[in-house]
């Protein structure tokens, strides 16, 4: 899945004497196996990760020692490489959390694809570096490096957390940088949320995002046994903040599309992923539509938001004999099957 070298990774290869040189620290858009190829060139880089599916990839390959959560656990670097994650907003946040795990003079790294973002790295690097310089640029991707001058302020996590509020869900949203519909309710998960029925027992919100759709079923419809689940560390972090900040309880955790889901479920409602890095994603989405049937209980549904031009109907009738159209709009369509 990760096996091949991205052309960011490509570029860093033509570096590995300069990056092994001491053991860093490594975060941001993983998409290769560049930490094994460090760890065989010199010093074993550590890695801090938000991504569950590369997390469990990497985690017992080569040397490396791997993590995944939002933000690193306690311990030192000698230098850190950020490779330039979609959002810039996230970036700034990577540095923030892992910068104050260095000591001034370390080296800092930021690699990224030049239509990515990485161009902002010296604006990114200036709070904490005096000089940046472009150590590389191959294969449509660039390299800078900087020194850290100055202490970085310890990491809050709180710092970084921004709310909205929903008056028509009376509920206060929470959100981390990165993390989908982090601003406002968007229109495909509001069309969602008015479409749905009436729910109840055990309910899976597939990609839970900043807890929008969870915690808003959950206002709806309090007697019904919530969980919620999404591969990235920041997402689940904003979930659990906003069911916090509303006074509300569900299960939050971490699971590669339905492989860490046990037993079945009533309903299962989703805002799918459609992007994963730089790159439009369609196949966890994909999978969840041909394996969602064995997950949910007889009479069960799925019920999904698409995008209108995607051919979800197609997949959705081969799993499960049927969908239906519950609601449509210029853009978006939602999608009801039951077993």
């Amino acid at each position: 899945m990760f096996e091949a070298l991205t052309p960011v990774g490509e570029m860093l290869t033509r570096n590995l004497d300069t990056l092994s040189r001491q053991p860093l620290l490594i975060c941001g858009l993983l998409e290769d196996n560049l930490p094994g190829l460090l760890a065989e060139a010199g010093n074993a880089p550590r890695v801090f990760t938000t991504d569950f599916r590369y997390f469990l990839w990497l985690e017992g390959k080569n040397d490396v020692k791997v993590e995944f959560g939002s933000q690193p656990g306690p311990g030192s670097a000698a230098g850190l490489l950020l490779l330039m994650p979609k959002a810039k907003a996230e970036a700034d946040y990577l540095l923030a959390a892992c910068l104050p795990l260095l000591a001034p003079g370390a080296p800092v790294f930021i690699a990224g694809d030049n239509k990515g973002g990485v161009k902002a790295a010296p604006k990114l690097l200036a709070p904490y570096c005096d000089q940046v310089n472009k150590l590389d640029s191959a294969r449509r991707a660039s390299l800078y490096q900087a020194q850290l001058v100055r202490p970085a302020p310890p990491f809050r996590l709180a710092d970084w957390v921004s709310r909205y509020s929903l008056p028509e869900e009376q509920l206060t949203v929470c959100t981390l940088p990165g993390v989908f519909s982090a601003g406002h309710l968007d229109n495909g998960s509001r069309l969602l949320l008015d479409s749905v029925g009436e729910l109840h027992g055990r309910v899976l919100d597939f990609g839970c995002g900043a807890g929008v759709i969870g915690a808003s079923l959950l206002r709806r419809h309090p007697g019904i046994q919530l969980e919620m689940i999404d591969i990235n560390a920041l997402a689940l972090e904003a979930s659990r903040l906003t069911l916090a900040e509303n006074g509300l309880e569900a299960e939050v955790y971490a699971s590669d599309g339905l492989a860490q889901v046990d037993g079945r479920f009533d309903h299962i409602i989703t805002n799918p992923p459609f992007h994963a890095g730089l790159k439009t994603f369609y196949h966890t989405t994909e999978t969840l539509l041909a394996r969602a049937v064995d997950y949910l209980k007889p009479g069960g549904e799925l019920i999904l938001v698409a995008n209108a031009f995607l051919p979800y109907p197609e997949l959705i009738e081969q799993s499960f004999g049927h969908c239906d159209t519950l609601a449509a709009t210029g853009k978006f369509r939602i999608y009801r099957a039951r077993r």
